[in-house]
């Protein structure tokens, strides 16, 4: 997936997308490897406050955010400024 032609939004914007509850992501090691993304994402957001850019899809199409992850759970992450995004309709995360 080539980044550079994927619209990037403000995580603000996020809430006012449509998800779908599909997974996005076809295998349980690309399902695993991206669970890995987010919590090394997490520890890295609150230790040092470094951003990643989160690649993800909605029923409005696919978009980059450029954030800090502060939480994640099995359902969701939570960025910073309260905004939750689905795990299921990410398709991966880019570590700086």
């Amino acid at each position: 997936m080539n980044i550079e032609n994927i619209n990037t939004i403000a995580k603000e914007a996020i809430p006012l997308l449509d998800f779908s509850n599909r997974e996005v992501l076809q295998s349980r090691d690309e399902i695993e490897y991206r669970k890995q993304l987010l919590i090394q994402s997490m520890v890295l957001g609150n230790t040092y406050h470094t951003k990643v850019i989160i690649i993800f899809e909605s029923g409005n199409g696919i978009f980059q955010v450029d954030t800090t992850i502060w939480a994640t759970t099995d359902d969701f992450v939570l960025l910073k400024g309260a905004v939750y995004l689905p795990i299921k309709c990410i398709h991966g995360v880019i570590i700086p």
